[in-house]
């Protein structure tokens, strides 16, 4: 897929990047990161600048991101433990 311009408006601020992500991806992650930014906002905005929100708020997204890995990791190892068990239930049966 082409790279293409992408822009965007936060707290009255303009920003643009290119991306060669579908359209509703890109969507989807400035949706994700303007709820993240919404919920820092009871943090008083007003005192802590545009920037600093911005970067707090890729901060809390990265954080979910690490946590569902770790989750997603956690489950794959009980999944695999799981059907490890199975096999071994079914080898026992058949032999």
């Amino acid at each position: 897929m082409k790279d293409r311009l992408v822009r965007f408006n936060l707290f009255g601020q303009e920003f643009a990047f290119y991306s060669d992500a579908p359209d509703n991806e890109v969507e989807l992650a400035i949706r994700l990161l303007r709820q993240e930014l919404e919920e820092g906002e009871k943090l008083s905005r007003s005192a802590i600048p545009s920037s600093k929100m911005l970067v707090l708020g890729c901060l809390r997204l990265a954080a979910k991101y690490v946590q569902l890995e770790h989750e997603f990791q956690d489950f794959k190892k009980h999944q695999d433990q799981a059907i490890d068990q199975l096999s071994e239930k079914i080898s026992g049966a058949m032999d």
